[in-house]
């Protein structure tokens, strides 16, 4: 990405978020980004003598990031460690490796090429996701958050089932019907996104009621579920 020339209606914001994307839609095996450092440490090491170096991680770890935000800024690009550590979990989606090493170690490229141990190495947690719920996964701008009670968070993350309008306890934002929105727990944090079946106004009059309700409410039924299985992926870490 250019920054010179890019828009904010087009900027991705940094060159790591960017290419664990293009690493999603070319199905690559694997990312390299080059930093400052070797690779990534348990803390910065240019203020801590101790920081031990991390050789392989699993993306989606919460203490990864945790370590990324401490761990250096990277000066060499623009995003710094943490937007590297998120690429690699986008990256990661695709069933791809993620390579986090030097820009200063002489024919690094090279050297990764011909399978030598270099930097970090972050290794896919899961299955790659299909090609729709990739995509889904990548939405840069939601259109608006539906805020989930428990029942319906627990159910989620157990199963990735539909979404239906009874575990809904607050609609946030303006959108329209196949719009992706976010939905996220009571403590505001995302536990998973997909493409809405009604419009802001609709789904703030069918929350917290079950299903059959919905004709009655609104006049008509379009779908049974706010958000179906099929357009709906998993956020947590």
């Amino acid at each position: 990405e250019n920054d010179t020339v890019a828009v904010e209606e087009i900027r991705f914001g940094d060159n790591d978020t960017l290419a664990g994307l293009v690493t999603n839609l070319v199905e690559a095996e694997l990312l390299v980004m080059l930093t400052d450092q070797e690779g990534m440490y348990d803390s910065d090491p240019r203020n801590n003598s101790a920081a031990k170096f991390i050789h392989e991680a699993q993306a989606g770890d919460p203490a990864l990031e945790v370590m990324a935000a401490g761990g250096g800024s990277g000066r060499l690009g623009r995003g710094g460690m943490l937007t590297k550590v998120r690429a690699a979990e986008r990256a990661a989606r695709s069933g791809a490796l993620s390579i986090i090493a030097s820009g200063r170690e002489p024919d690094v490229l090279a050297q990764i090429a011909d399978g030598r141990a270099l930097g970090t190495m972050i290794v896919p947690a899961a299955e790659p996701l299909m090609a729709r719920k990739q995509w889904l996964a990548s939405q840069l701008n939601l259109s608006g958050r539906l805020v989930l009670d428990e029942g319906a968070v627990n159910v989620l993350k157990a199963s990735g089932c539909s979404l239906l309008a009874v575990g809904v306890v607050a609609v946030e934002g303006e959108f329209q019907r196949g719009d992706v929105v976010a939905c996220v727990d009571q403590a505001g944090e995302e536990v998973a996104r997909g493409l809405i079946n009604y419009s802001a106004q609709e789904s703030r009059k069918i929350q917290g009621r079950a299903s059959e309700q919905i004709e009655a409410l609104l006049g008509y039924v379009d779908e049974a579920e706010l958000i179906h299985r099929d357009n709906l992926v998993l956020m947590g870490k």
